[in-house]
């Protein structure tokens, strides 16, 4: 049984640390620039999702030294819809935060461009659900999560002072969570008390 502790820093490299000995064991390196999110398949448990602020997510498989497995892609592969800059992006601004659906079967990513985009974690594939503007200019990563046991499954997203719900797959906001007096930067979803 591996057990590891990923860490994405301000270097654009991904270390994974075993817990065992405290080394670093893995360097992943494929991203530009810093790495501002990182989260583990609940499906395959080599699989890792990176965020970068170069506006690229890129999924791996820990077990091989050869690159990452995809770097997802905003426009699905239509290169003629895509600026030669904005090609394999997953956002147009850095990616802060992603975060996967309790089957693995989907990722959800978050960036400076306001957008929110659901993707099969399988493919690859943008899902095009469209969520409207989701406001988001934080800096640094920001931590979002997913319901878990509720239909349908929610999204619980940080925005200023308040957590905007999503429907994970229509992407109709549903309200808003209000009550802080500053600015949240993380949330998590407790699945027995909801």
């Amino acid at each position: 049984c591996l057990s590891f502790v990923t860490v994405g820093t301000k270097s654009p490299k991904v270390q994974l640390c075993d817990l065992k000995s405290g080394s670093c064991s893995h360097i992943l390196q494929g991203h530009r620039q810093e790495v501002l999110a990182v989260s583990w398949s609940p499906r395959h448990e080599f699989v890792l999702a990176t965020a970068s602020a170069d506006s690229r997510v890129k999924l791996w498989d820990v077990r091989r030294a050869s690159g990452c497995l995809t770097t997802l892609d905003q426009h699905n592969g239509e290169k003629s819809k895509a600026s030669s800059e904005a090609a394999n992006t997953a956002h147009n601004g850095r990616v802060n935060g992603l975060c996967y659906t309790n089957d693995g079967l989907h990722l959800l990513t978050i960036g400076t461009d306001d957008r929110m985009r659901l993707w099969n974690s399988s493919t690859g594939e943008n899902t095009l659900v469209n969520y409207g503007k989701v406001c988001n200019e934080s800096r640094k990563g920001l931590k979002f999560t997913i319901s878990c046991g509720c239909n349908p499954e929610f999204a619980f997203v940080p925005y200023d002072s308040t957590i905007a719900v999503y429907t994970i797959f229509t992407g109709e906001l549903i309200t808003m969570l209000r009550g802080h007096y500053s600015t949240v930067n993380c949330c998590v979803f407790q699945p027995n008390f909801q």
